[in-house]
């Protein structure tokens, strides 16, 4: 894309310097006023034929065959250039291009997903189905057709360049996920990340145990390792399987229900801030329980008293049928 503005951008100086040079210099040669300069630059490079303003002088003649020949020249340029776009579809890419750029310069709050491998598609599942906006950093050519197909918005490039961060609407995004293979490129990606957008919640994927603090010291507030999370869970089946199989019930119960859900205490209704969890009477409500408490602290109260404050910058974690969190996200 960036090849096809340069190209573009050259036609388009060329052009106006043609027009530049030959208004200038019919008023130089034949001492015409800037209209008349115009014009008769605009008949010799567009070669319609039309009479001069007055008969030429040598110079002026000769001087006229130069525009027509530069001019035939540039505007053969600009028509090969044009042609090869159009029938290699490149110049329907480039508008493609623009079209996604103005979608992604509207998004704000969004999360920003790098590398569409086995991860990030788990990650962008669970975003659309909880309505998410989000965009996908990619750098291959089939998994961007695809991506084109599905309607998802996407960026084609290299996720650890600034450029492409900023083209994705970091500075704009509240979260990162980076699940790119390589531990060595989600470091580039928070150390970037964590730079162009200090409060971006930003979450890597993890090969190596020793690549864990690396990501945490380059910012990343949650770093996951797939790997240790199946091994401990396939080993949770065997020494407590029921509990484990009723987790899972709970978080992956569907592709688009849930049984558990985050409350942001800052979106509560005004009159419930500094209220007890009692005051928000969710049970009788929704149906839903209260099962956790996150202060702004971030500390996590499992099981929270009925009397616990709803303080400003807090969290509820609440668990209910898909129904009752149905309910619950359309009251509150």
């Amino acid at each position: 894309m960036r090849i096809l503005d340069s190209k573009i951008n050259k036609i388009l100086v060329l052009v106006a310097s043609i027009m530049s040079i030959g208004t200038i210099g019919y008023m130089g040669l034949s001492h015409y006023s800037f209209v008349d300069a115009l014009y008769m630059t605009v008949i010799t490079v567009t070669t319609v034929g039309f009479g001069e303003v007055r008969p030429f002088s040598p110079e002026e003649k000769v001087f006229t065959i130069f525009l027509i020949l530069t001019s035939i020249t540039v505007f053969g340029y600009a028509v090969s250039a044009f042609s090869e776009y159009l029938v290699s579809g490149k110049l329907f890419d480039h508008f493609k291009h623009k079209k996604v750029e103005k979608q992604i310069g509207k998004l704000e709050g969004h999360t920003i997903v790098c590398g569409y491998g086995r991860n990030g598609k788990q990650a962008i599942l669970k975003l659309r189905n909880y309505n998410k906006k989000f965009v996908v950093i990619e750098n291959e050519k089939e998994i961007i057709d695809f991506l084109d197909s599905e309607d998802i918005l996407n960026v084609q490039g290299d996720a650890t360049t600034d450029e492409v961060l900023l083209n994705a609407g970091i500075k704009k995004a509240a979260n990162l996920i980076t699940a790119l293979p390589s531990d060595a490129d989600n470091l580039f990606v928070v150390l970037s990340a964590r730079q162009l957008n200090a409060h971006c919640t930003i979450i890597s994927r993890a090969s190596k145990e020793s690549s864990y603090s690396k990501l945490k010291i380059a910012g990343a507030d949650n770093v996951i390792m797939p790997d240790k999370l199946g091994g401990n869970h396939m080993a949770s089946l065997v020494t407590t399987p029921d509990v484990i199989e009723f987790v899972d019930r709970l978080t992956i119960e569907g592709e688009t229900t849930a049984n558990l859900e985050e409350i942001d205490v800052n979106e509560l209704p005004k009159k419930y801030l500094n209220k007890t969890i009692l005051d928000l009477d969710l049970r009788r409500q929704t149906g839903c329980t209260v099962i956790g408490f996150k202060n702004p602290d971030k500390d996590y109260i499992i099981n929270p008293e009925a009397d616990s404050i709803l303080i400003k910058d807090s969290h509820l974690i609440v668990l209910g049928r898909p129904e009752q969190i149905t309910k619950l996200r359309q009251l509150f």
